[in-house]
């Protein structure tokens, strides 16, 4: 995989002034950015979000996922500890692509759950990919993380690509009425870790 860093930039938030970096794969012109704060040169673990695109989620609030609110808790998390990263990779509606997404929405407004709809539409229950994220990271030369997830395939994937996982972070924030079955299909159809 070649992946090329692309440029930088100072991105002041409300939780603090981050510093946006942009890559591109060069396999399929896709675009992905790292979030950063504070000094990652330090040999501790870092402090991370690996975050799929939701345009629907985290720039249109909807109230069908999760992903806005984690997006965000992640975003202060990192601010508060004053060191992380954020990994915000192009791979909209688990890899399906927005219009794709939006079919997907409407299966699932005639009752298939979000597993469901994506198989109805001919694809994987789940087709991300994380690969992009282990030239993102040496970038930075960050070998260790504190990966803020409830996903065990991203730790799976990050431990298969020698990427130290020293602790799994729990991120259990914005559920509501409107995603209580989404939310049921992650933990018991995707295998995604329930709150304690």
């Amino acid at each position: 995989m070649t992946v090329s860093f692309v440029a930088s930039a100072t991105l002041p938030t409300q939780w603090g002034q981050f510093t946006i970096h942009g890559f591109e794969d060069q396999s399929d012109g896709k675009e992905h950015v790292a979030l950063a704060f504070g000094d990652l040169s330090s040999d501790q673990p870092v402090l991370c979000r690996i975050h799929s695109e939701c345009l629907t989620g985290d720039c249109l609030f909807s109230l069908r996922c999760d992903c806005g609110p984690q997006l965000q808790y992640a975003m202060e998390r990192v601010a508060k500890e004053g060191r992380g990263i954020i990994l915000y990779l192009r791979q909209e509606g688990r890899g399906i692509g927005l219009l794709n997404k939006i079919k997907a929405y409407a299966l699932q407004d005639t009752g298939a759950d979000t597993v469901e709809a994506n198989v109805q539409l001919g694809f994987e229950p789940d087709s991300r990919g994380y690969e992009i994220c282990k030239p993102m990271l040496d970038h930075f030369d960050i070998s260790s993380l504190r990966i803020m997830t409830n996903n065990p395939r991203k730790v799976d994937a990050l431990t298969e690509m020698g990427i130290d996982v020293a602790e799994v972070v729990p991120i259990h924030t914005g559920a509501n009425p409107h995603n209580e079955s989404y939310l049921a299909v992650k933990f018991d159809k995707l295998g995604h870790n329930k709150p304690t």
